[in-house]
């Protein structure tokens, strides 16, 4: 609402503000495609896509970065956007975290780079079954360390704090290489 109160839309054309202005104030849209805003939290309103057999030919997976929001970046959440995903549809996400990749691994998907927008770092973009450019070796390397630990909710209900709680009590366990080793070895110029 604050994008359309704000006059934000204004630059699309008047059908697409149309759109998003029913979107946001009857949660659903038919123009030409069919769409549905679902409010709540994502890894309660997952189940119930599950339950009704959406699959989806692409998604973009949003939410904020994984230390400020790791509930939507579990292995369990993304075993669920799995379920979601269409066998030869594709996901995309700005992350190029080692947890977030290890974790989309952990959940069954394949994942490879997609080139930066708007930023530096590439993001990451997983599939089933599609053939996806492979990651450089740099990035192979950095899931091979502790910063590749992925985040886990097996409830689906425990608090931001207790899921990175739980991260790095798994990081301060385990014999992975630790990833300041990495980056010294990556980033420290060469003598």
């Amino acid at each position: 609402m604050g994008a359309i109160a704000n006059q934000w839309l204004n630059h699309w054309s008047l059908r697409v503000q149309d759109a998003l202005t029913q979107l946001s104030t009857k949660h659903q849209v038919d123009h030409g495609c069919t769409a549905q805003l679902l409010i709540g939290d994502a890894r309660q309103t997952i189940q119930s896509l599950i339950s009704k057999s959406f699959v989806a030919d692409a998604i973009f997976l949003d939410p904020f970065s994984p230390p400020h929001c790791p509930q939507l970046w579990t292995v369990e959440f993304l075993a669920q956007v799995r379920q979601c995903l269409h066998p030869d549809g594709m996901l995309a996400t700005y992350s190029c975290s080692a947890a977030v990749r290890a974790g989309l691994l952990a959940a069954g998907f394949q994942i490879g780079a997609s080139k930066p927008v708007g930023r530096r770092s590439p993001g990451t973009v997983a599939s089933l079954a599609a053939e996806l450019a492979p990651l450089s070796i740099q990035e192979q390397e950095h899931l091979q360390t502790r910063a590749a630990i992925p985040y886990r909710d097996v409830t689906r209900q425990d608090s931001a704090q207790t899921i990175c709680d739980r991260r790095y009590q798994a990081q301060q366990h385990s014999s992975l290489e630790p990833t300041r080793q990495w980056k010294k070895r990556w980033f420290s110029p060469s003598p």
